[in-house]
């Protein structure tokens, strides 16, 4: 079978996928040759990406399991990707098996395996949605079946809000879902940064151009705005790379040596009562 004849339907091949394109900086197998392509051009420019990209996911993985044992037990999770090990429920259950987690995502690569991955995963779910549609996302049944607002909630929008347009009101997107979060909710965030190489941007920029994998790069002080609301703990935004809280010196070594030519800032904000 060719890889055009493994394309499920409602995919386009001749369109690049931010979820595949990042699976394939994490090595994983589930992309196209679109995908391949448009990494190949980022890595021709900035080769620690695949590095930077790995970083950001223990960046992730990082929060969430700060989080949970500071005692948070629901996390919805805004533009998913692909399933990568581990996952945040694999994350934060280690901590507490009582931990609820929803992923959203609106590729529908990352739908069918959540569909397979979830199948048998009480209190965590997968579900077709669009952060930047949040009244559909608390509308989802899975939403509001799993997650209670009026409790402590993390959520989730790493890696995800450089896909939203200016003219898409990323401020206000998360804004929507701050005014739906109790007192001590936290919000998890990591963003592509201007300061990057400028021959990566461009790159990238012309590779994705029109499609759902176009990037915007923004300024710390652009990234840092959307914390509105909430207060940094830990580091602050900081290069993914360089982000930890409560651990010991050696967890801090750094995948990377040097700064990467593709710079992704993360922070974890808190929501005072």
């Amino acid at each position: 079978m060719t890889e055009l004849e493994r394309v499920p339907p409602g995919v386009d091949p001749t369109v690049p996928s931010s979820a595949r394109v990042y699976d394939y900086l994490l090595g994983g197998k589930d992309n196209l040759a679109i995908d391949r392509a448009v990494a190949g051009k980022l890595l021709t420019v900035a080769p620690d990406t695949r590095l930077v990209a790995r970083a950001n996911r223990r960046f992730l993985t990082r929060a969430v399991r700060h989080l949970a044992e500071q005692g948070v037990r629901q996390f919805l999770d805004l533009g998913t990707g692909i399933p990568t090990s581990p996952s945040v429920h694999e994350v934060v259950r280690e901590v507490s098996p009582a931990c609820r987690v929803v992923y959203v995502d609106y590729d529908p690569v990352v739908r069918l395996h959540a569909e397979v991955l979830l199948a048998k995963a009480p209190g965590v779910a997968g579900i077709h949605g669009d952060l930047r549609r949040p009244a559909d996302v608390f509308a989802d049944p899975h939403v509001s079946g799993l997650i209670d607002f009026d409790q402590p909630v993390a959520v989730l929008m790493v890696a995800v809000l450089h896909f939203v347009m200016d003219e898409e009101d990323p401020a206000g997107i998360v804004a929507s879902f701050r005014k739906r979060m109790a007192p001590g909710s936290h919000l998890v965030l990591s963003h592509t940064m201007a300061d990057s190489e400028p021959e990566a941007i461009r790159q990238l920029a012309m590779a994705t151009a029109d499609s759902p994998a176009q990037s915007v790069f923004r300024k710390h002080e652009e990234v840092l705005a959307l914390f509105d609301g909430f207060e940094l703990i830990g580091p602050g935004l900081v290069p993914v790379q360089d982000w930890r809280i409560g651990e010991p010196d050696d967890a801090a070594m750094p995948l990377l040596d040097g700064e990467p030519r593709l710079r992704v800032e993360g922070g974890v904000g808190r929501l005072a009562g």
